[in-house]
């Protein structure tokens, strides 16, 4: 008998295809990369959300986590990730770690993935989650956001899973020629736009607008100390 979390999972894959189709206009395409489904297909979302949240684990909708802060839409997780373009060999950095969702999926498609959360405690609870789930590529800090991480950039793409006031300069710098920034850009509860940032091997930016989101915001507070550190 199938479980219900294959059910489950069965339905999501379903429904981000359906989303896909939906808005094929705006993010030009027809279907994701395969690879990023067959990853979607094997992260076990239920372990990412709150207990008492178990059985919306599947649903596509953001969920709350605690601290003001959601577990994004598959469907969204699913596009960011195709517009990053993660490659076997890449580094990543992903701001925002919130439950960890969004690190496991793309702890499959790369080398390394560096991830950073202004709030200590999702950190804290991200990381001992991911380990447990033996997702064993993935290093975890705490602090800003907005000034990313240039212990060790460059890099070949950056994430961002919270709607920035605006692109930060500070990630653009810490991308690598020929890299690419994900982010939604614009204020909490009005307009925000998810962006595609495309770094040429020149250094030149070229910015594209996407597709119309909703995202909590990305705070910006330096609250970056040795012992937010969780592994460095």
């Amino acid at each position: 008998m199938q479980s219900w979390t294959d059910k489950g999972m069965q339905q999501l894959l379903t429904d981000i295809d359906s989303e896909v189709r939906i808005t094929h206009r705006w993010i030009g395409k027809d279907a994701l990369d395969a690879r990023v489904m067959q990853v979607m297909a094997q992260v076990p979302r239920h372990e990412f959300v709150p207990e008492g949240e178990q059985n919306l684990a599947y649903a596509n909708g953001p969920l709350p986590i605690g601290h003001g802060q959601t577990i994004s839409q598959p469907y969204i997780v699913a596009l960011m990730t195709d517009l990053l373009a993660p490659q076997a060999e890449h580094t990543i950095l992903e701001i925002g770690t919130g439950s960890g969702y969004q690190t496991a999926v793309l702890s499959l498609l790369c080398k390394t993935v560096y991830t950073m959360d202004l709030v200590p405690p999702l950190t804290k609870a991200a990381s001992e989650r991911l380990a447990r789930l033996n997702y064993t590529n993935i290093h975890a800090r705490s602090g800003n956001g907005y000034q990313g991480w240039p212990e060790h950039a460059p890099y070949d793409g950056i994430i961002v899973t919270a709607a920035a006031s605006h692109i930060p300069e500070a990630l653009v710098e810490q991308l690598k020629p020929g890299g690419r920034l994900v982010i939604p850009v614009g204020q909490p509860f009005m307009s925000q736009e998810l962006m595609l940032v495309n770094k040429n091997e020149k250094g030149e930016i070229d910015t594209q607008d996407i597709l119309a989101v909703a995202f909590v915001p990305l705070l910006n507070e330096d609250v970056v100390t040795a012992s937010a550190y969780i592994d460095e």
